[in-house]
C-alpha cells in the first residue's frame, strides 16, 4: 500500500510502498477513504514530546470501508463503512465498558490514517448511516474534541463564551456552545482568515485586535466571559484568558502545549477561576458528534475546505505550517 511516512523531526513526509496490513485476532482492516490533517500531527513532526519518528505513519482523524476482518471480529461486515476513534483500548474494563476510554489501562492513540489502509480494533469503529459520507467520518473526532470540552466547562445557557484560536477545535467549540444555548459566542484569533466560517458555524462576533486583545473581546462580549476555552496551546494565552474572564468564571484549556508556560496565579485566585483541563473525548461524545450530522447539522462540514490526493500530502502538509485560509484539509488515499 501506499502511506505519507514520516522521515524523522523537522523533515518532509515521504510517499512509500509498504506491506498491506493483515488483521490478527480481534482486529480488522479499513480502506481508508478520508483522514484529516489535525494541527496535532503537525507537531507530532517539530516535538519529541509526541514519541512520533522515522517511520511512522500519522492520521488519526480517518473513516473508510471495512474489508478484512481478524478471528472473533464481531459486530462489524466487510463493506461496513466506520469512522475510526484514535482512542485504543481493551473494549471491556470497567471505564471502556462506561465509556471513558481515556482511562482504559491499556489506553493508547492510534494513527495510520496518511495510508491506502489502517489496521484498527472493532471497538474503535462506529458504523456510518447512509446519511454520512466518509468525509464526515473523517471530522468526527475533532468534533468529539470539542463536544468534550464543551461538556467539562459546565456551560449553561444564556452564558457568554469566549473562544481563543479559530482552528478546526476553536470553531467547533463555537458550534456546540451554540448549539449548547450559550447567549453570546465570541471567537477571538491572531488573523481574519476565518472569520466568515466562525459566523457560519455559531460565533455571534470575531475578533482580530494584537494590540488589545482582552479589550476587544470583552466589548465583543459585552463584558468579562463566563467561560473561556483556550484552543491554541501557546504560552502566555492562559494569563491573557484570566484577564478576560470573569470572576468565579472558568478556563478550559484544550489547546495542546509541549512548551512551558508561566501565568499570575495570585489574579486567577483572586478571582476564583476554575481552570478545567480537557483531553480527548468518551465514547458516547464521539457517537453524539455524529449524531449532531445525521440530525441534519451542517455547520460542521463547512470545517472542511480541502480534498486532496495522498500524492499530494507532503508538499500540502509542509504549507499547513504557515496560517493560510486552509481550516481541516482532507486526504483521499485512494484518490
Amino acid at each position: 500500500m501506499r502511506a505519507a511516512v514520516m522521515q524523522g523531526l523537522h523533515r518532509p513526509l515521504t510517499i512509500e510502498t509498504l506491506p498491506d496490513p493483515t488483521p490478527a485476532e480481534g482486529e480488522l482492516v479499513v480502506q481508508v477513504g478520508r483522514c484529516g490533517i489535525c494541527g496535532s500531527d503537525l507537531h507530532m513532526t517539530e516535538d519529541a514530546a509526541y514519541g512520533q519518528g522515522a517511520g511512522s505513519v500519522l492520521g488519526h482523524e480517518f473513516a473508510g470501508e471495512v474489508v478484512a476482518l481478524g478471528r472473533g471480529v464481531e459486530g462489524l461486515a466487510l463493506g461496513d463503512r466506520v469512522a475510526v476513534s484514535p482512542l485504543v483500548s481493551c473494549g471491556h474494563c470497567p471505564a471502556c465498558r462506561a465509556g471513558n476510554v481515556s482511562w482504559c489501562d491499556t489506553f493508547g492513540l492510534q494513527g495510520g490514517g496518511y495510508a491506502e489502509y489502517a489496521l484498527t480494533r472493532p471497538n474503535q469503529c462506529v458504523r456510518l448511516p447512509g446519511s454520512a459520507s466518509l468525509a464526515d467520518g473523517a471530522i468526527i473526532e475533532p468534533l468529539a474534541v470539542a463536544l468534550h470540552g464543551v461538556a467539562m466547562s459546565g456551560l449553561t445557557i444564556g452564558d457568554k463564551v469566549l473562544v481563543l484560536g479559530a482552528g478546526p477545535i476553536g470553531l467547533a467549540v463555537a458550534f456546540w456552545a451554540r448549539r449548547r444555548g450559550a447567549g453570546r459566542v465570541v471567537v477571538q484569533d491572531l488573523a481574519e482568515w476565518q472569520r466568515d466560517r466562525a459566523l457560519a458555524m455559531g460565533a455571534h462576533d470575531f475578533v482580530v485586535d494584537a494590540q488589545d486583545p482582552v479589550g476587544a473581546a470583552g466589548r465583543a462580549l459585552g463584558g468579562k466571559a463566563d467561560v473561556v476555552f483556550e484552543c491554541v496551546g501557546v504560552p502566555g494565552l492562559i494569563e491573557q484568558a484570566v484577564q478576560q474572564v470573569r470572576a468565579r468564571g472558568s478556563i478550559v484549556l484544550l489547546g495542546l502545549c509541549t512548551r512551558p508556560d508561566t501565568f499570575n496565579s495570585f489574579a486567577m485566585l483572586s478571582k476564583e477561576v476554575r481552570l478545567i483541563t480537557s483531553a480527548f473525548f468518551t465514547a458516547q461524545e464521539f457517537v453524539a458528534a455524529l449524531d449532531a450530522l445525521d440530525r441534519g447539522a451542517v455547520e460542521p462540514r463547512l470545517l472542511v475546505t480541502e480534498t486532496i490526493a495522498l500524492a499530494a500530502t507532503p508538499d500540502v502538509f509542509e504549507s499547513l505550517r504557515r496560517r493560510t485560509h486552509q481550516c481541516k484539509v482532507l486526504i483521499d488515499p485512494q484518490g
